[in-house]
């Protein structure tokens, strides 16, 4: 075997340590890419988690209860009486193309314009009880008082429904007997101005 001069001795040792300094960096990219993949890993799981846990809170304390949406279609008026929703007073689905006058009315609201005025954001609370007895006066000035707060609500008569209040606003509902202020106030808080418009 033939002596290795000092020479190629000190080329070998410095291509040996240029390899070690090689395999080190790799490996510390490798291991900042791992690092990086754990932390946007981590970050991913904790949005998640507390979209899921913000989502169950606002769910379980939303005011009224959830109807699934029969969708935003526009109908001519001549539909007006012939469509099935499913829930009553209405809370989504087919409506016309025309939206009620915002504030409070002495007549009854056709179902598939309401629906307009919820899909716009809207709130309505409706009533059913008799106009001329006194009970049901002061029951309509109260829930008067709290309708005209708002720009995008209504109240309206709605005979023959099962509840003597009802409020509705795009997929919730909420029917009770008593008047309830902090309740109707809270509903409407809730859900009033929120656009329901389907994203193009």
């Amino acid at each position: 075997m033939e002596p290795v001069s000092r020479k190629e001795r000190r080329r070998a040792e410095r291509q040996a340590r240029k390899e070690r300094r090689q395999k080190e960096r790799d490996k510390l990219r490798k291991s900042g890419q791992l690092q990086k993949l754990l932390f946007y890993l981590a970050g991913a799981l904790l949005f998640v988690g507390l979209g899921y846990w913000a989502y169950g809170y606002w769910a379980s304390g939303a005011p009224g209860q959830f109807v699934p949406s029969l969708g935003n279609q526009h109908v001519s008026p001549a539909s007006i009486g012939s469509i099935l929703y499913n829930s009553d007073p209405p809370t989504s689905g087919p409506h016309l193309s025309a939206l009620a006058r915002w504030g409070v009315h002495e007549n009854p609201i056709p179902k598939e314009l309401q629906v307009h005025n919820l899909e716009d954001g809207g709130v309505l609370v409706q009533y059913n009880c008799q106009p001329a007895e006194a009970e049901c006066k002061e029951l309509i000035e109260k829930l008067a008082r709290i309708v005209r707060r708002y720009e995008r609500a209504i109240l309206a008569p709605y005979p023959g429904m099962s509840h003597r209040i009802a409020l509705t606003a795009w997929t919730r509902i909420d029917k009770f007997d008593e008047f309830y202020e902090q309740r109707i106030v809270r509903f409407i808080d809730a859900y009033v101005n929120i656009d329901h418009h389907p994203r193009r």
